[in-house]
């Protein structure tokens, strides 16, 4: 059976739509930024602060699409204060330390191995219970109870 479409059919944009004048300009403009944040950052005594800042908001909008909201407050609260937080704020946090322990593997390693994704996902769920085994996982609309998804395939 034939594609929809066949790639000659794809209208291409003009070479001049793409290199005009203003966005050549706006790559100017952005190169000199980056080159600049780039001076910043090697300013940076401890590279560590600025990373595990943005991997806290990484994990922290990540999160609200599963539902899992917390706020910037209660998340550097808790990196300031060893007291109690709500379990959303420490979802947050575990996605945060699973994200820096990929980060960092891939930084050392320049790669992930299958066991290192299953040590990222200990440390997101804080168990070892490994890749699930049996199929049949259901998300479910909590409104209507309807099944928007159903896992089929068995991954291991």
């Amino acid at each position: 059976m034939a594609p929809p479409y066949q790639p000659t059919d794809l209208p291409l944009p003009r070479e001049n739509e793409l290199e005009t004048r203003q966005v050549l300009k706006k790559l100017a403009l952005a190169h000199r930024h980056l080159a600049e944040l780039k001076g910043v950052v090697r300013s940076i005594p401890n590279e560590t602060i600025l990373i595990s800042t943005l991997t806290l908001q990484e994990a922290k909008d990540s999160s609200e699409v599963e539902n899992i909201v917390t706020t910037h407050d209660e998340l550097f609260k808790n990196n300031l204060t060893a007291s109690p937080y709500n379990p959303a704020t420490k979802e947050v946090k575990n996605y945060a330390r699973a994200l820096s322990r990929g980060f960092d593997t891939v930084r050392k390693t320049g790669m992930l191995r299958f066991q290192d994704i299953l040590d990222i996902q200990q440390t997101l769920e804080e168990n070892r219970a490994g890749l699930r085994k049996l199929p049949g996982t259901e998300l479910k609309n909590i409104s209507t109870g309807e099944v928007v998804y159903t896992a089929t395939k068995n991954l291991t």
